[in-house]
Parts: C-alpha cells; structure tokens; sequence
C-alpha cells in the first residue's frame, strides 16, 4: 500500500482519503515530529524546511508534491540526488497574490495603514493620511515569475504606467527598464524574486538609498528574505519609503516586526497572498488528481503524471 503524509495545511486530508480509499495517509503538522518511515510521496506547504536530515527520516521517499510556488526552503539537489521527484503548482495562487498586491499598493496610497496604526496608539492623525492616487504613479516589478506577472496584469489598469526589472530570462513582450532605470522612476517596488543566493536580502542599504529621492511604496510579494527588513523598516521610519507592505511573514520571522512606538504606514499579513477559498479548492484538486496518479495502481511511478 502506497504511503502519502500531508503537512497540515498543505492539502485537504479528510478530501485526500476520501478520494484515495486505498492509500494510507498521514497527517501531521511539520517534520519536526516522528515521521512516518513508510511515507513514499510527502505533500508539503510554505515555512517548512526539507532537507537532508528529513530526508534520512524518510527513506522511501520518491515524491513531494508543492502544494504552491515557492521552493527555497526544500534542498532541490538533495531530492535530484535521492532521485525524488518534486513537483509544484506555481500559477494556481499566483492571480490571488496580485490581487494582494494591488490592495497592498492602494492602502498604502491612501496610507491607511498609518491612520490604523496611530488610532491604535491612541492618535488621531488624519491631516499625516493625505493620500496620492496610484494613476499618477509608475511601478517597478521585480521578477517575472507567475507572481511578478500577476502583480502586473492587477496593477496596470489603475497606474501611470508598469515596467520590469530587465532579466535575460524574462518572457518575451514585457516593458523591461535596467535596474538603474527602475529606481528612478518608479513610486512603487513590487518583490516578486525568489530567494537565492543572488537574491538574499539585495533590497538593503543600496537599494533604499538609491530609491530614496522618489519615497517610493515598497510592496513585498515573494519571499521576505529577499529583504533587509531591519534596513526597510529604519528607512519607513525615517521617510525614504512612504510605504512597506509585506505579506510573506512566517513565525519565525515575528521577532523582526517589534512594535513601533510612533505609527508607520506599514501593511503586514501572515503569508496570505494565495489564502483565497477558489485557489485553495482548486490546490486540493490538483494535489488529488495527482497523488491518485502517482499511486495508480498501488504502485510509486519514476516520473510523477507518466506511466
């Protein structure tokens, strides 16, 4: 019998075992508990390491199915290594986050956020919320993936105009500026990078002086780490960015969002760019559709999908 464990929250288990009768299915809430040692296919969410010491736990390991986009936190060489297949669903959630991304730009155009937090302190600051209308504004986008993509398609109706980060693996047709370029001219930053070494924390100090003639609206998208957050947070308080907006925050990272005493026009959210019911529906169909493929006939495929 096939051997599926699903990391709560990154699937509907009660749905998987309901369609897949036949396959045992655990269920638990992280890698950090005994695992199962029988699991052949692990379905996993963000904010949850897999690395070689998971790996060693789970000897009959042959699939991880991403249940989203993001794979930083998953050791890609040591499956490659281990001949485990991954696979991943990058676009389902993708329109969701842009979504996010344009509620995030108008908030903090209208600088809400900031009204919020000074009521909250006991301030009543209206004439610090004067607002600006994002029509008057170019965005800058930084990444092109499915995300970066998205954030564009929700924000161009509503802007001055949006451009790219030029990257030599771009999609074709983009409206891509150098990176200078970018910084310049642009009153909103929208992150949409993925986290490598490259990428690991490059908006810092540099970045946030380079931007600061234009005060610009930071919004992040992608993966925090991508940020210096202890810089972007000085540089809200002190005037270089109008606004920060970041939603890829994990429990860990709670310890660097320590409450300010003055009010800031900063919008935070857990990680909820994608937590939307359709998007949900329809990752817990995918992940099914898919794991009664890769148990098909009680037996582990090579490649996942092809028999």
């Amino acid at each position: 019998m096939s051997s599926v464990l699903v990391l709560r929250g990154a699937a509907d288990t009660s749905a998987i075992r309901r369609a897949l009768p036949d396959v045992l299915v655990h269920e638990l809430p992280d890698l950090d508990s005994s695992l199962p040692a029988d699991t052949d296919v692990l379905v996993m969410r963000s904010g949850v390491r897999l690395g070689e010491r998971e790996l060693d736990a789970l000897p009959r390991l042959r699939h991880v199915v991403r249940t989203g986009s993001g794979i930083d936190h998953i050791d890609v060489s040591a499956l490659r290594h281990r001949g485990i297949t991954l696979h991943r669903n990058a676009e389902a959630g993708a329109g969701a986050v842009g979504e996010w991304v344009l509620t995030a730009a108008l908030a903090l155009a209208r600088r809400i956020p900031l009204g919020q937090h000074a009521l909250l302190l006991g301030q009543h600051e209206k004439q610090a919320c004067m607002g600006a209308s994002l029509s008057t504004m170019a965005a800058g986008v930084w990444g092109a993936g499915p995300v970066g993509l998205a954030a564009d398609w929700a924000l161009a109706p509503f802007m001055d105009r949006t451009g790219f980060a030029a990257w030599p693996s771009s999609p074709p047709g983009l409206r891509e500026l150098s990176a200078t370029a970018l910084m310049e001219q642009s009153q909103v930053h929208v992150i949409a990078l993925p986290l490598r070494p490259t990428t690991e924390q490059l908006i810092g100090e540099d970045f946030l002086t380079r931007v600061a003639p234009q005060r610009p609206l930071l919004i992040c998208a992608g993966r925090l780490e991508t940020l210096d957050v202890a810089a972007c947070l000085r540089a809200l308080a002190d005037g270089r960015l109008s606004g920060l907006a970041l939603d890829p925050v994990e429990r860990e990272h709670l310890p660097l969002l320590t409450g300010s005493p003055t009010p800031l026009n900063l919008l935070v959210s857990p990680h909820i760019g994608a937590q939307r019911s359709d998007v949900r529906g329809a990752l817990d169909q995918w992940a099914i559709d898919l794991l009664k493929e890769i148990t098909a006939d009680d037996k582990i495929l090579i490649e996942g999908g092809h028999r």
